[in-house]
C-alpha cells in the first residue's frame, strides 16, 4: 500500500502527469487553432442530429459511440469528484475543472481522430482501434511505437478492473444501501446479472444500452440539479462570481471550510477534471474507433463533445448547486456534500435522486470500461481472450460490490496514470498527422 501510495502521489503530483496533461491540451489547442471552440456547434449537430453514416464501415453510430464514451466518464467523478474538488480546493477548483475540460476537448479530438484513422477490421469483421493501434502503426520508429502501444493496452486492461469496475460497483452498492437498505451482496448479484446480460453481447449490445440509458440519466440528473438552481436563483450569480474570484485568490476559512490556496484550487480542480472527463487517458478513442464513419475528423468532432458534456455541463450543474446552497461550507466530503445540496432544495427526495443517479452513472461507467478493457486484452492476447475477460469482469463487479476498496483506489490511480503516459507521448509525436487530416477535412467540407 505504501509503495502504491508513493507512486500515485508522484504520478498525479504537480511535476508529472498534471502538467503533461494540461500542457498537451494547450499545445494541441494552439496547433488546431481553437478547433474545439470554432466547431463545437457543428460537432453537437453531428452527434445528436446526424447520428450515423449508415453506409460507412463501423459497428455503431456516431451517437452510440459518443454515448459509450460518455457512459465511461459520466460517473462518480460528476457527483463525488466535483464535491471532493470543492471540499479540498474551494469553489475556485470548479474554474480549473472548466479549464481542464476546455483544453481537454482538443486532446479528446486528437485521440478520436487517430483512433479512427488507424483502426483495423478484426477477425469478427468489427472495427478495432484506440491508442494501442495508432501508437504501434503511426509512429515512424516501430520499436518505440509497438512498445508504447503494448504498454497502453496492458495498463488499460488492468485499470478497467479498478476505476472502471470495482470502484463503480462499490459505489452502486453503497448508494442502494444508503437510500433503500439493499444489502451489498444483493446489489452485487443484480449488478453482475445486468452486466452479464449487456457485455456478453459485445460492443453492439453495449452501444444499444448506453444509447438509451446515458441520455436519460443525464437529463434526469441535470433536471434535478436545475431544480436546485431555480430554488436558489438569487444565489446563482454569486456562486459563479465566487468560482471566478477564488480561482485566483484562494478561499478563506468560513463555516466548516478550512480554507485553501490558489495552488490547491488548481491541483484539485485539474486532477478531478481529468478524473471526470478522462481527456488524455486515451480510453474514449477505443469507442470512437467503432463508429460508422468514413471521416476520422468527423467522428473526432463528435467525440470531443463528450468532454464538453461531462465537464462543462454535468460537473457545472453539480458544482454550482453545491456552492449556491452553501453545502460546501457545512457538509462532509464526497457524495454527502452533493446529497446535502440536493436535500436543501428537494427535502427527503434529493438524497434519493443522488443515490439513484450515482448508481446509474456507475453502472454505465462499468459498461464503457468493459469494452475498453476487452479491446486492450484482445490486442495483447488475441480474440480468444475476449470472452474469458468478459466473464472475469462480471465476477469482479460482484467482488467490488461487497468489498472495501482502499487498495483498489490507489491501484486505479496508478494504472490510469500509467496508461495516460504512452498516449500523451503519442499525441505529441503525431500532432502533425492530426493537423494535416483536420485541415484536409475542413477544406473538403468547406468548413474553412
Amino acid at each position: 500500500m505504501s509503495v502504491l501510495s508513493t507512486l500515485s502521489d508522484f504520478i498525479w503530483g504537480p511535476y508529472l502527469l498534471i502538467p503533461l496533461l494540461l500542457g498537451t491540451g494547450f499545445f494541441l489547442t494552439i496547433r488546431l487553432r481553437g478547433l474545439q471552440f470554432r466547431e463545437l456547434g457543428h460537432a453537437l449537430y453531428l452527434g445528436f442530429i446526424v447520428r450515423r453514416e449508415s453506409s460507412a464501415a463501423g459497428d455503431i453510430s456516431h451517437f452510440q459511440a459518443l454515448m459509450t464514451a460518455l457512459a465511461a466518464t459520466v460517473g462518480t467523478g460528476n457527483i463525488v469528484g466535483v464535491a471532493t474538488a470543492i471540499a479540498l480546493g474551494g469553489p475556485g477548483a470548479l474554474f480549473w475543472m472548466w479549464v481542464t475540460g476546455l483544453v481537454g476537448m482538443a486532446t479528446k479530438y486528437c485521440e478520436a481522430l487517430l483512433s479512427v484513422k488507424y483502426r483495423i477490421t478484426d477477425h469478427r469483421g468489427e472495427q478495432a482501434g484506440g491508442p494501442m493501434y495508432y501508437l504501434s502503426r503511426a509512429i515512424p520508429n516501430k520499436t518505440v511505437g509497438r512498445s508504447l502501444g503494448w504498454l497502453f493496452a496492458l495498463f488499460t486492461s488492468l485499470a478497467a478492473f479498478g476505476i472502471g469496475n470495482m470502484v463503480q460497483a462499490n459505489a452502486v452498492a453503497s448508494a442502494m444501501d444508503g437510500a433503500f437498505g439493499v444489502t451489498n451482496w444483493q446489489s452485487g448479484v443484480v449488478l453482475a446479472a445486468a452486466l452479464a446480460a449487456v457485455v456478453l453481447g459485445g460492443i453492439k449490445s453495449i452501444g444499444r444500452v448506453t444509447g438509451v440509458l446515458v441520455p436519460i440519466m443525464i437529463v434526469l440528473y441535470i433536471g434535478s440539479a436545475a431544480t436546485i438552481w431555480i430554488v436558489n436563483i438569487d444565489g446563482i450569480v454569486d456562486a459563479f462570481a465566487l468560482v471566478f474570484a477564488d480561482a485566483f485568490r484562494g478561499t478563506a476559512a468560513t463555516g466548516g471550510f478550512i480554507g485553501s490556496s490558489v495552488a490547491m484550487a488548481i491541483r484539485y480542480g485539474v486532477a478531478r477534471g481529468i478524473f471526470s472527463n478522462e481527456s488524455g487517458l486515451g480510453s474514449a478513442g477505443i469507442a470512437a474507433a467503432a463508429a460508422q464513419t468514413t471521416e476520422p475528423a468527423r467522428q473526432a468532432l463528435v467525440s470531443m463533445t463528450q468532454t464538453f458534456i461531462d465537464t462543462l455541463v454535468v460537473c457545472t450543474f453539480t458544482g454550482i448547486a453545491i456552492i449556491a446552497t452553501g453545502a460546501w461550507r457545512v457538509a462532509d466530503n464526497g457524495a454527502a456534500m452533493t446529497q446535502h445540496a440536493f436535500n436543501a432544495a428537494i427535502p427527503d427526495i434529493g438524497p434519493i435522486i443522488v443515490a439513484v443517479s450515482l448508481a446509474l452513472f456507475a453502472f454505465s461507467t462499468i459498461l464503457g470500461w468493459c469494452y475498453y478493457g476487452e479491446r486492450s486484452i484482445e490486442y495483447l492476447l488475441g480474440e480468444r481472450a475476449v470472452v474469458p475477460y468478459r466473464v472475469v469482469f462480471v465476477i469482479v463487479a460482484y467482488i467490488g460490490a461487497v468489498r472495501t476498496l482502499d487498495f483498489v483506489w490507489l491501484f486505479s490511480d496508478v494504472m490510469n496514470g500509467l496508461m495516460a503516459l504512452p498516449n500523451l507521448i503519442g499525441l505529441l509525436l503525431l500532432s502533425s498527422v492530426v493537423v494535416t487530416e483536420t485541415n484536409d477535412f475542413l477544406k473538403r467540407t468547406k468548413r474553412r
